[in-house]
């Protein structure tokens, strides 16, 4: 997974952002590998290489959504003290597209209805064994856990519970990683909504 900060997100969907630099001891990623970037989406490394900070040029620094070379050399020297022989990871990449996101999964403004047709979606996969409320709470429990570990805590087949899951993520509840799955902004506002509409109900 490649992580960045909210402010390189426009740049990176647009395409003016195609580059990247990281201090890291080893390389995270590797050349034509597609990581997901939440929420925008995924991304497609197309080289990596080993440099030095005094290499860096205004080209790096416009292609990493950075005004200039020194802003950009200020920005990797919040991670630890940096001069020229500092090395640093050269990545070059490009937006894949969104992979599998599902895009109400970032909505979680519900309204009534939305609580309701949520339920009542849930209600419908829970008609034969009930599953959602207890694998929501294990997710919830265990974000970013590979499906085999949260098999075993759900007492389940790790394909037949991925195929679930793959059902709630199209309601828009979860969200998938590299590792594991997360309740999403959305799914989180439908469990923070259900028990105030139960005290209602009472």
């Amino acid at each position: 997974m490649l992580l960045f900060k909210k402010s390189f997100w426009e740049g990176l969907q647009s395409g003016a952002i195609t580059l990247t630099f990281r201090r890291w001891a080893k390389p995270h990623v590797k050349p034509g590998g597609r990581y997901r970037c939440h929420p925008i989406g995924v991304l497609e490394v197309t080289t990596i290489a080993r440099v030095t900070a005094s290499s860096l040029t205004a080209d790096d620094a416009t292609r990493a959504g950075f005004p200039s070379p020194e802003a950009l050399r200020a920005y990797l020297g919040e991670l630890g003290p940096l001069d020229d022989a500092t090395e640093l990871w050269r990545v070059e990449l490009h937006h894949g597209g969104d992979g599998d996101r599902v895009e109400i999964a970032l909505d979680d403004a519900l309204t009534a209805d939305d609580i309701a047709a949520i339920r009542d979606k849930l209600a419908r996969l829970d008609r034969t064994t009930p599953w959602t409320k207890k694998t929501l709470a294990v997710i919830g429990k265990h974000p970013r856990t590979a499906a085999s570990k949260l098999a075993v805590k759900l007492e389940r087949e790790t394909q037949e519970l991925k195929t679930d899951i793959r059902k709630l993520k199209r309601l828009g509840l979860t969200q998938s990683f590299e590792v594991g799955y997360e309740i999403s902004p959305r799914g989180r506002a439908f469990l923070a909504a259900r028990p105030a509409a139960r005290r209602r109900a009472g």
